[in-house]
């Protein structure tokens, strides 16, 4: 097999940035769109276990960061870009979605004024929410909220104020980021919340790895369910009082009564 070599920059080139989603984990989830973005870039950017995803090739930088730098990442991808590069800002999932699109015009919004000239585009990847309601059947068939449960750029007091609304309000819920080592007891109250808003035989699935090799899924009542059965690797989806199973499946119909 040929291996890609990205051509030459030239005089003549312009610089450009796309933000780019690479899907749950499955390298067939991955866009077309996206390739074609990753093979035309001179610089790709981005968390350390995303830029391993990256094949090294020549003419290709990689510029692996840790998660806390979000901006700074940005702010780096746009200075290159500005100095003509080809650069590709890579997440998970989608990019829209707890990721980098959104560092990356807010580095745009408090930069130079020149920057606003780049080519900047962002393209769609399938996001672990997704993914994971597709192996259950269709837990999100009807209208849902997707909340993210870390408390590093939010205070916990609103993500329990968001979690009480949205179980009142009858929503289905994809919860990103749901139990770390160093907040553990935070999904325990979240449960204890979504008992109180969703009753206790709502059903609530855990996804742990979704689409790779390790993957497991597990769906239970919420009266059952306990803070072990998450970890930052496992995509965590309430239905509503209407989600049901039928077969090894989960749905929630596309009617609300």
């Amino acid at each position: 097999m040929t291996q890609s070599v990205t051509p030459p920059l030239t005089k003549a080139d312009t610089g450009s940035l796309v933000i780019a989603g690479l899907g749950p984990g499955d390298e067939a989830m991955v866009t077309d769109e996206v390739r074609q973005a990753l093979a035309a870039a001179t610089d790709v950017v981005g968390y350390i276990p995303y830029v391993k995803r990256i094949a090294p090739r020549d003419g290709l930088t990689l510029h692996a960061t840790d998660n806390r730098v979000e901006v700074d990442r940005a702010t780096h991808a746009l200075e290159m870009a500005a100095e003509g590069k080809r650069v590709v800002v890579v997440s998970s999932g989608d990019p829209g979605v707890f990721a980098m699109a959104s560092a990356v015009f807010e580095a745009l919004e408090n930069g130079p004024q020149d920057w606003l000239d780049l080519d900047i585009r962002v393209l769609p990847g399938i996001t672990a929410m997704l993914a994971a309601a597709a192996q259950l059947g269709a837990p999100l068939g009807h209208d849902f909220a997707a909340i993210n449960l870390s408390d590093n750029l939010k205070p916990w007091d609103l993500i329990e104020t968001r979690l009480r609304a949205a179980g009142a309000a009858g929503f289905a819920m994809a919860f990103y980021n749901p139990r770390s080592k160093s907040r553990p007891h935070q999904f325990a109250r979240a449960l204890e919340i979504l008992r109180e808003a969703c009753g206790p035989e709502t059903l609530i699935s855990f996804a742990r790895d979704v689409t790779k090799p390790t993957q497991n899924i597990t769906t239970v009542r919420l009266a059952d369910a306990t803070p072990e059965m998450a970890d930052m690797r496992t995509m965590v989806i309430v239905g509503n009082r209407d989600t049901r199973r039928i077969g090894r499946h989960v749905f929630t119909p596309r009617y609300a009564e």
